[in-house]
């Protein structure tokens, strides 16, 4: 039996394929349109962070109307990229080798969690230092150096965190679902 076909490895191995799809195609649109540079720009500023975007939606619709008070829409925002750092922490608290998995595949994910957590903090420090919102940066930018760091720094939380799914494929195999219908009688 091909290993995609056992139990249920399809779902991260499908995971990750989408989320870097989204990740790379959103990117490529981007700089077709010339929306931002080629190298390094943010995440963010290809549109695809789910939390920036929605946050960037909301304080759009709020500018231009009341029906969202723009400090929810910024409470929600922090509380969306803590629960970010609150992925990576909880990775770095699970059990050293949990029922059904080597101690090598342990190791890998202990270490997709320390490079996650490693890239995020340079990548929220470094952007407090970019003081420009430009989406086309040049070199001779006093802060560029920041906003390099900051971008590459970003784009390893993200892959790490799509990384960190594939280390579940051989966990996957060892389980399927099945859904069991009734229907009650009616009286």
């Amino acid at each position: 039996m091909s290993w995609f076909k056992q139990g249920l490895c399809f779902l991260p191995v499908f995971l990750v394929i989408w989320s870097s799809s989204t990740f790379i195609v959103s990117y490529i649109i981007a700089v077709f349109r010339h929306d931002v540079d080629i190298i390094f720009p943010y995440i963010s500023d290809t549109g695809t962070t789910t939390i920036y975007a929605r946050y960037k939606f909301v304080e759009k619709l709020s500018a231009d109307t009341t029906v969202v008070n723009p400090r929810l829409n910024k409470t929600t925002f922090v509380f969306g990229m803590l629960s970010c750092l609150g992925m990576c922490i909880s990775v770095m608290s699970h059990r050293a080798h949990p029922a059904g998995s080597s101690v090598a595949v342990c190791r890998v994910r202990s270490g997709v969690a320390v490079l996650a957590v490693l890239a995020f903090f340079p990548c929220v420090i470094c952007a407090f230092f970019v003081t420009q919102n430009a989406l086309h940066r040049d070199e001779g930018d006093k802060d560029y150096p920041f906003h390099v760091a900051s971008a590459v720094c970003e784009w390893t939380v993200a892959f790490s965190f799509i990384c960190f799914f594939l280390t579940y494929i051989d966990d996957f195999k060892l389980f399927t679902i099945r859904v069991k219908t009734e229907c009650a009688e009616r009286l």
